[in-house]
């Protein structure tokens, strides 16, 4: 591996990085814990379809804090690509390929959302309609899941890439490799013993630690004197 040397575009580039995983982590946790994850119950279909009629203007602002997640996403992909791959062409390509099918599943898995909301709005009387938007509802959960096999991947190789860099310490890169694991073995969960899944949750506390601290590494960046 090519050890980075710390320049001024190099400097710009990463604090610009940092600044989208700002964007990515707050718009993340905003839409799914803040706006959507309080209208859905995944035990009560009939709850869940009354909590998000009542709240239009939250579960489609949910959307579209997501949406504005998918594309800083995409947008750092790349600069983290620009930025580490002088350190392992291959591996930083790589990097950016799993990161950009993540966010791509991500983004499409949007769509259910949409789904759920129209099957409310529009199925007028129709008893089944709850039940059929909890279930996009939860092909939404398996789809976001799905992407986080992807970064997963990614996230272990950009810890071999930020522990290689002689830029950032070592301990950012041990942090992303961890952060990759988590997703894998969560994602793991969900498609196979499901049950197991609501024991292992806390363990994404790892996966926020780590991105943060390397999102706030990327932000203080300086450049060379």
């Amino acid at each position: 591996m090519t050890p980075l040397a710390p320049t001024d575009d190099l400097a710009r580039k990463a604090r610009f990085a940092g600044l989208l995983y700002l964007v990515i982590i707050i718009s993340g946790l905003w839409a799914e814990l803040g706006l959507r994850g309080p209208l859905i119950d995944f035990s009560d279909a009939d709850a869940t379809a009354a909590a998000i009629l009542a709240a239009p203007v939250q579960f489609r602002l949910a959307i579209a804090v997501d949406l504005v997640m998918a594309f800083s996403d995409a947008g750092l992909a790349i600069l983290l690509y620009l930025i580490f791959r002088t350190v392992a062409p291959s591996l930083a390509l790589s990097a950016m390929v799993f990161h950009l099918i993540q966010t791509a599943l991500i983004a499409t898995s949007l769509m259910t959302l949409l789904a759920t909301w129209l099957v409310l709005k529009y199925a007028d009387g129709l008893t089944e309609a709850p039940v059929l938007a909890l279930m996009f509802l939860d092909l939404h959960a398996h789809g976001y899941d799905l992407g986080l096999v992807f970064f997963g991947v990614n996230s272990l190789i950009m810890g071999v890439l930020v522990w290689g860099s002689g830029l950032i310490d070592k301990a950012f890169g041990a942090g992303l490799a961890l952060a990759g694991v988590v997703y894998l073995s969560g994602s793991c969960l969900r498609f196979f013993p499901p049950e197991i899944l609501p024991v292992f949750l806390p363990a994404y506390g790892l996966t926020i630690l780590a991105e943060t601290a390397f999102c706030l590494r990327l932000l203080l960046q300086k450049a060379p004197k």
